[in-house]
């Protein structure tokens, strides 16, 4: 039964992650504290004082989702943070919910208010993944392109949608196909989804799959508000198993086929935040390493940064 609870908490969290803050987010949800505002706050500058120091124009970023640790995920939601966005600069471009239209929108978001979507008082994760130039130009290009954005917009969400489907389209199901259209060079059509879907199967993209364990499990998740099964393969429902685009296959793909790509991992605690350079995650905890820079939080102050010693 505690695992049934848990898995039914986790499947809610990744239905509410293109939506906001809260896992009731469109009945309401409750209002982040003023200290807990405070700390994020203070997290997307340091966010964003990294990104400006890269030399980049454009970043993959996540953020982490309550519960979804229990499926073996840190990461729910990605977007990609565009310099030049029209928006505010490295305001994040992604797929969100709109609950009174009922329906999935692009949206630009500025970083702050993708930092508070983390939600969690006590400890929290971004991931940032830098990528060289042959690739990050054309997905700039593409990802300030209104056209092509739209383009790729399926009409209806569903959080486990099944990443080569067009039945559905989950939040990082739109950014796996906007990296397809990018640098795919894929010319624009009818079916563009389609056409993304097919070249990231040609290209071996490995959508994160979901080990339900127990079958009855799957007919609870298809039960759940925002979740589907109807677009999955028959052998995935028999072998109770999802496919579905993740922040941690986004990242793996990229680092697949753009080796020189750099990740840099920001968590956060009620004391400090922590920051990590390479492609191993930070120990759940937010402990840092012996290589890694600690930020102490002092009160509603931001301490030098320091490495951490051992």
């Amino acid at each position: 039964m505690k695992r049934l609870v848990w898995v039914a908490i986790a499947w809610t969290t990744l239905a509410s992650s293109a939506q906001a803050s809260s896992l009731n987010y469109c009945d309401g949800g409750t209002e982040p504290s003023a200290a807990m505002q405070d700390r994020l706050l203070q997290v997307a500058s340091i966010v964003k004082a990294e990104l400006d120091q890269s030399g980049q124009s454009l970043a993959l970023v996540s953020r982490s989702g309550l519960a979804l640790q229990r499926l073996g995920q840190r990461y729910s939601h990605a977007g990609v943070s565009l310099k030049a966005s029209p928006n505010t600069p490295w305001s994040v471009r992604q797929l969100y919910f709109a609950c009174d239209e009922k329906r999935p929108r692009i949206f630009d978001q500025g970083m702050s208010g993708f930092v508070l979507g983390v939600n969690d008082a006590n400890e929290g994760y971004i991931s940032i993944v830098l990528l060289p130039p042959e690739s990050a130009a054309p997905l700039e290009r593409a990802a300030l392109d209104d056209r092509q954005s739209l383009q790729l917009l399926g009409a209806s969400y569903s959080a486990n949608a099944y990443a080569f489907s067009q039945r559905y389209q989950n939040c990082n199901q739109w950014l796996a196909e906007m990296l397809a259209n990018a640098w795919g060079g894929l010319a624009p059509q009818d079916d563009q989804r389609n056409a993304a879907q097919q070249w990231l199967a040609d290209q071996n993209y490995q959508p994160t799959v979901f080990h339900i364990d127990w079958q009855p499990l799957m007919w609870l998740a298809a039960r759940l508000r925002w979740l589907h099964s109807d677009d999955h393969p028959m052998r995935d429902l028999d072998a109770a198993q999802f496919r579905v685009s993740m922040p941690q296959s986004i990242e793996a793909f990229a680092r697949q086929r753009y080796p020189d790509a750099t990740r840099i991992e920001v968590c956060y605690t009620a004391t400090q935040v922590v920051l990590h350079r390479g492609w191993d995650s930070i120990t759940a905890g937010c402990m840092p390493g012996a290589d890694d820079t600690v930020i102490r939080l002092v009160g509603n102050q931001v301490t030098e940064p320091t490495l951490f010693d051992r």
